[in-house]
């Protein structure tokens, strides 16, 4: 009787969604297999590519995950720290090194240049985001840190329009990166397999410092309760700021291999790959540094798979166009079907 009581219309029209998804996306994958249209060879391309395009979004979403675990808010700015990084590490470093020869000459030392400078430049928007826009409002509604962030991320996009230009750069080809090497009977891009390792060594050395170290502990610490955390000695203005520095971090590192692999930075280079790093997040479980890395790879590989493996058995034209809807479905799948996300934990509702 009870079920009944609680069963309503929303709940109806929710099911019969599901029901319809589950259909739609059943039928697509079986006429795909079935008619065969796509080499195996091809399948394996869509896999390898979603697996490096992931990788990049799981980096990304530690970001807004970290953020959101400590402060409870939703960072929009975090995709201007992956942004302003390389950009500013293209323009000043990569480029300049490329028209002196320096580049070709020594690929590695230039990279690591490329790198430091990328990873100093967005641990200093960060910083200064935090310290100047955040920490204020750290009292405030929720909402108003949330317009803040969105300011935040416009201020940025057009300081570094201003500063850098508008226009697009090139970044520069590493002769050591180009081509490919053979796998699973494809071929593999080496900067897709630079992607993959850079990305699973960032994650360990991220899991260690979290789970391993003071600085780590104070963190999850103030994440539990900052209140609590204060009076057990530990700074929490000064952890906060480390949380900002770890997150810059990692985005630093995403927006380094983005280039490599894409070729190309600008000052709107942030928003797509940072919405959908926040869709990873969700999709993970936001505030859940496991399963951010996990919603960024499922997403990745879903939104490269997904297009030929759904779309393509229904006749539209330009299916592959259509992978940010893809990627954008997802998310309210989840959110239909798990709105806690794939590793987070289901919260039940108390009655007063």
């Amino acid at each position: 009787m009870d079920r009944l009581k609680s069963f309503s219309v929303i709940n109806a029209f929710l099911w019969l969604m599901r029901a319809a998804i589950i259909a739609v996306v059943a039928w697509g994958t079986i006429q795909t297999i079935l008619n065969n249209t796509t080499s195996t060879r091809a399948w394996t391309d869509f896999v390898i590519f979603g697996v490096a395009q992931g990788s990049m979004y799981a980096l990304i979403a530690i970001g807004y995950t970290l953020v959101y675990g400590v402060l409870k808010m939703i960072n929009f700015a975090h995709s201007e720290f992956f942004m302003s990084g390389i950009f500013t590490a293209t323009s000043a470093v990569a480029i300049p090194l490329n028209a002196s020869g320096f580049m070709a000459e020594h690929p590695f030392i230039t990279m690591i240049l490329v790198s430091l400078v990328a990873i100093v430049v967005s641990v200093t928007v960060a910083l200064l985001t935090e310290r100047i826009a955040y920490r204020p409002l750290r009292t405030a509604p929720r909402l108003m840190a949330l317009i803040t962030a969105i300011g935040a991320s416009f201020f940025w996009q057009y300081y570094f329009s201003g500063l850098l230009g508008s226009r697009a750069k090139g970044f520069p080809a590493i002769d050591a990166l180009k081509g490919s090497v053979p796998f699973l009977g494809t071929q593999v891009l080496k900067t897709h397999i630079l992607v993959v390792i850079v990305t699973i060594l960032s994650l360990l050395a991220l899991n260690f410092f979290i789970t391993r170290t003071r600085a780590g502990m104070a963190i999850r610490a103030v994440a539990e309760n900052k209140d609590v955390a204060a009076l057990m000695g530990i700074n929490v203005n000064q952890t906060i700021s480390l949380t900002f520095v770890t997150c810059a971090t990692m985005a630093a590192i995403a927006g380094v291999l983005y280039a490599l692999v894409f070729q190309q930075v600008h000052f709107y280079m942030g928003f797509i790959p940072g919405i959908k790093a926040f869709t990873a997040a969700v999709l993970g479980g936001i505030g859940n540094i496991p399963g951010a890395a996990v919603g960024g790879l499922f997403l990745g590989l879903f939104e490269s798979v997904g297009p030929s493996l759904f779309l393509q058995s229904l006749g539209i034209a330009s299916f592959n166009q259509l992978k940010d809807v893809i990627a954008f479905t997802m998310l309210v799948l989840v959110l239909i079907f798990r709105p806690q996300g794939i590793l987070g934990e289901r919260l039940t509702e108390t009655k007063a």
